[in-house]
């Protein structure tokens, strides 16, 4: 509301903000920047822990926790101060921070279990995470954070020095003010007000850090206090190591910081440096190539169905009366399936609840690319992300207890009895599972002291927030459904139930398909030999499961027909191309792959059509 309201307004006064995130802070020459912590993370254990968990430097006021939200809590995120402090476009060399005491041997084997597990140090600087550049064959990567440190020939080393670099731009006093953004786009908003100050300010718009290992003086570092110069020239090579890691044997720190005005950074696009960083390759083309290929498939098999209905309903209205009643003692096609096709399951109340979980969860997804698209969600803001995820969940209990309800009452054609027990089921049941699954994790981590463990006053408000907000919500829109109409069904169900055959494949084949089609998807962001081994599984499973509906559609037709046995030599098929598709060019396997994925589909129609004029013949010559 505020927004539209600045929006809204003339040229008339008003108070300007930055959208989203924090707004610029103007720093005046010599005013102090105090560079935060966050947690210790690692790409190897995933579980984060606090940075003053190792024997680091303590700042001398004491440790004190940043305000975080609901979203960096649930994300593992600690921001606390630190010693680290400068002067704004004041360089400063061989600052000396402090000396710890002497490694116990506890200390020393967690330091070095940590450097083990490759755990990286994260600090912050005016909302910033700190940068790292390195080179790898010819060219240079980005990361976040910095190691701990490093393990050479069984020797472990600290990097104890560090080169921080800071990006600033001139702030500049104009009358408006750029949005916060990602730098594809800014819009402004008139401000007013002036402070009436001339001296120049500057901006924060870079954070850099280069981690060395540096082995100081013992005897000159007797007499230094936290923040005086050291009294040698430290020369902070990257490349080099010279700090071990011993027990019983302190470790120094020192720092030095050095600025950098850029022009050509402006405010708005100061995050592109970390939103173009590289990662975990990710395959895109196997992606997309995946998608494509769902796509067509699924395509084909709804035009099938389509057509096969449609192709039945007609050859019903050309038959004569007689026709008609010769060939209903001999059932085929769509007169098959039409009088069970919309009969009530065994356990209709699972199925509204499936359905209206799967629609806030789905609602919840939609809701939230869209708000990120429009930049309510940047990297600026910490746990706005999952803050809006839980917001927007929540909300949308209302559109699952509608939907549950509804689904409820058409089933049981307009009997809206029992309403209330499935609105409880909807807004207890996927949150319910996540609430165990959380808590399980959650012991885990409070067990191994990791800064991910959840405390105990936000599972409170968690729950509070589930039974407060969202069994409201749920229970609102159930009500609405319930006095909704339900939906009328084209055709009417049978009241004895026709038989069905025996499935020639598990129903629990499926669920595993699926899953091994999502590991596919992972692997494929994730690259590595796993992909490998994931896609040709990927491959058999999906056979298996493309065998499943040609089985269902041979059945409708008619239940002697065989066409379908032709795929079961194509899993060894799809073994073979999945070989050739990643060891060979990807995009010259494309129309093979593409061809073969196809085939099944393809020969099962075929096979229908041949049935279908084959028993279209068989009766004409009867009657």
């Amino acid at each position: 509301m505020p927004l539209l309201i600045s929006l809204f307004q003339g040229g008339g006064s008003g108070q300007g903000f930055y959208l989203p995130g924090s707004y610029p802070h103007k720093y005046g020459i010599g005013d102090y920047l105090n560079m935060k912590v966050n947690s210790l993370t690692s790409i190897d254990t995933e579980i984060p822990f606090s940075y003053y968990s190792l024997p680091f430097c303590h700042p001398k006021e004491g440790i004190k926790d940043s305000a975080e939200n609901l979203g960096e809590l649930l994300m593992g995120d600690r921001i606390e101060n630190s010693p680290y402090r400068f002067k704004m476009y004041t360089n400063e060399t061989d600052i000396f921070l402090c000396q710890t005491k002497p490694l116990s041997a506890d200390e020393f084997k967690l330091l070095t279990k940590r450097i083990d597990e490759m755990y990286q140090v994260n600090v912050i600087l005016d909302n910033l995470p700190a940068i790292r550049y390195t080179k790898k064959e010819g060219f240079m990567l980005r990361w976040t954070g910095y190691p701990v440190g490093v393990k050479v020939q069984d020797t472990y080393y600290v990097f104890n020095h560090l080169k921080f670099t800071v990006l600033v731009h001139k702030y500049e006093e104009t009358n408006v003010a750029r949005v916060m953004g990602t730098g594809d786009a800014a819009e402004v908003i008139p401000t007013v007000g002036n402070d009436g100050s001339d001296a120049p300010g500057y901006m924060v718009v870079g954070f850099e850090v280069v981690p060395c290992s540096f082995q100081h003086n013992a005897n000159s570092l007797k007499k230094l206090n936290m923040y005086d110069k050291y009294p040698a020239s430290i020369n902070c090579d990257p490349g080099t190591v010279a700090m071990p890691i011993k027990e019983n044997e302190p470790l120094a720190f020192t720092y030095e910081v050095s600025f950098v005005e850029r022009d050509d950074i402006k405010w708005p696009s100061r995050w592109d440096a970390y939103l173009k960083m590289e990662g975990a390759k990710v395959h895109w083309f196997s992606i997309l190539n995946s998608l494509m290929v769902i796509t067509f498939l699924a395509g084909i098999v709804l035009v099938i169905f389509l057509r096969t209905v449609r192709r039945d309903l007609t050859r019903y209205e050309e038959l004569d009366k007689e026709a008609q009643a010769q060939m209903n003692e001999e059932l085929s096609g769509w007169k098959l399936v039409v009088g069970d096709v919309f009969r009530a399951p065994t356990n209709p109340s699972l199925l509204c609840v499936m359905v209206g979980d799967g629609v806030q969860i789905l609602g919840m997804a939609v809701v939230t690319i869209l708000f990120a698209a429009l930049g309510f969600m940047s990297p600026a803001s910490r746990g706005t992300l999952i803050s809006g995820m839980l917001f927007f969940y929540m909300i949308l209990g209302i559109a699952a207890g509608y939907v549950a309800v509804r689904m409820w009452r058409t089933i049981f054609v307009g009997d809206h009895k029992g309403w209330i027990s499935v609105s409880w089921k909807v807004a207890c049941f996927f949150p319910g599972i996540s609430f165990l699954i959380l808590t399980i994790l959650n012991f885990l981590l409070w067990g191994s002291h990791s800064t991910g463990a959840i405390p105990f006053s936000l599972f409170v408000v968690l729950i509070l927030m589930w039974f407060c907000i969202s069994v409201p919500l749920t229970l609102v829109g159930g009500y609405f459904g319930a006095r909704a109409p339900h939906i009328e069904y084209p055709v009417r169900t049978n009241q004895i139930p026709r038989e069905i055959p025996p499935q020639k494949y598990p129903s629990w084949l499926l669920v595993l398909g699926a899953g091994v089609t999502c590991s596919n998807l992972h692997a494929s962001m994730c690259g590595g030999l796993e992909m490998v081994v994931e896609i040709l599984l990927c491959f058999w499973f999906c056979c298996h499961l493309h065998l499943s509906l040609l089985d269902q559609l041979s059945d409708i037709r008619s239940q002697e027909f065989e066409w379908a046995r032709f795929c079961y030599s194509l899993p060894w098929l799809f073994t073979l191309h999945g070989c050739c598709y990643y060891a060979c060019n990807w995009y010259s396997w494309v129309p093979f792959f593409v061809l073969v994925r196809a085939l099944p589909v393809f020969f099962c129609e075929a096979g229908l059509n041949a049935s279908l004029d084959f028993k279209s013949k068989h009766v004409m010559k009867r009657l």
